[in-house]
């Protein structure tokens, strides 16, 4: 099946809340205000009571109860709520798939999202930006996996999800991967173009014009995989894909001594998931 045709599968798109639409459609628009975004959030009472949850979590560590949506967006600044709101909308729109543990799916994806986030902030790039295409870098896998499910559970038994080697699996069978079929569904989407062209580029992030999002994407996702595999320190030595992290300037200590455990770089954000 060519990736057109996947994308006729009524089953492959996924249905998002109006209100993620509209956020999405957000980050195009430069002169959206907060109180807009507010107002149209405190209308979706699930959203509303997860931005609320998360606004209180440990993870931001606020010295006073939020009660209201308006305080959540003020205190977490817009760029974090339109996050949180793609990522919580996203979480939620795909229910059960057959072969997928959609809890590790995503368990791994916020592991992703949170060290690209960490890399972003340390080399002084956008972090908000990072989470979020971190969070979505490998949901095309769930459109394969809808669209395409005798297929994609073909592969499963050859490379599972969090396999190194699903991508030239994915290659070899179809001609295309879960990042392209990512980066189109971020097109359909309306995703600005830069998130379609950062989860395109992750697999191989120094071939072409070199995108440092796609190169942290890249990095984030061998160290969730490597955490979710329980890797031993051999074997992360192994796998590090030590010419990535050279052209953004890290090393393998980076991740093992200088990041904060991922339990702790984590910590109230699992809400996100839940």
């Amino acid at each position: 099946m060519n990736l057109e045709a996947l994308f006729q599968q009524q089953t492959a798109l996924p249905s998002i809340p109006k209100v993620v639409q509209e956020v999405i459609e957000s980050f195009n628009n430069e002169s959206v205000s907060i109180e807009e975004i507010a107002k149209k959030l405190a209308a979706d009472q699930v959203l509303s009571a997860k931005i609320l949850r998360l606004a209180n979590s440990s993870y931001y560590h606020v010295s006073r109860t939020i009660g209201t949506v308006d305080d959540a967006v003020l205190m977490l600044g817009f760029m974090t709520v339109r996050t949180l709101v793609v990522s919580t909308g996203m979480a939620g729109s795909f229910k059960k798939l057959p072969g997928v543990d959609l809890k590790l799916f995503w368990r791994y994806s916020l592991d992703t999202a949170l060290v690209a986030k960490w890399l972003a902030k340390r080399g002084k790039l956008n972090s908000d930006f990072a989470f979020t295409v971190g969070l979505m870098h490998a949901i095309g896998q769930l459109v394969m996996h809808a669209g395409m499910p005798e297929q994609a559970l073909q592969v499963d038994k050859v490379a599972g999800p969090l396999d190194a080697r699903r991508l030239d699996v994915e290659r070899k069978s179809f001609g295309y991967d879960f990042a392209d079929v990512g980066a189109e569904l971020a097109r359909r989407w309306r995703f600005p173009d830069e998130f379609a062209k950062v989860i395109e580029a992750f697999p191989q992030p120094l071939q072409g014009e070199f995108d440092p999002f796609a190169a942290i994407v890249h990095l984030a996702a061998w160290r969730a995989r490597a955490h979710e595999n329980q890797y031993s320190d051999e074997e992360l030595a192994a796998t590090f894909p030590a010419e990535v992290a050279e052209r953004l300037g890290v090393r393998l200590e980076t991740f093992t001594q200088e990041m904060p455990p991922l339990e702790e770089l984590g910590e109230g954000m699992q809400e996100l998931i839940a």
